[in-house]
């Protein structure tokens, strides 16, 4: 088993940034890649970002390339999320998640999640 807990959700302004991260605990974090969803109210669940098990390689989707950053420190158990410009469309609850496959996976390819945290822009 593979605990992920997110924190640094909160409420921002447009333009704001915020940097999420997911704590892992249980089995050994490098051998999962891990990745970032939201799901807005009303919404179905949207793939964000992905890492693989190193760190070496990162995807994104196009909603956020080029506002948001992944990154995984694995000596610490933590997978990050930097998000810069954010925009109105972006409240949701982030979650992020673990994979035994090391590649961007359809969502239902991922084996833990976490409970989530809740980012809301203000504009």
């Amino acid at each position: 088993q593979v605990q992920l807990v997110e924190s640094g959700g909160g409420l921002v302004q447009a333009g704001g940034s915020l940097r999420l991260s997911c704590a892992a605990s249980g089995r050994t974090f490098s051998n999962y890649a891990m990745g970032w969803f939201r799901q807005a109210p009303g919404k179905e669940r949207e793939f964000l970002a992905a890492i693989i098990r190193g760190g070496g390689s990162q995807y994104y989707a196009d909603s956020v390339k080029g506002r948001f950053t992944i990154s995984r420190d694995n000596a610490k158990n933590t997978a990050y999320l930097q998000m810069d410009s954010l925009k109105p469309a972006d409240p949701a609850v982030y979650s992020c998640a673990a994979s035994v496959y090391n590649a961007v996976v359809p969502s239902t390819q991922y084996n833990y999640w976490g409970q989530g945290t809740q980012v809301t822009v203000s504009s």
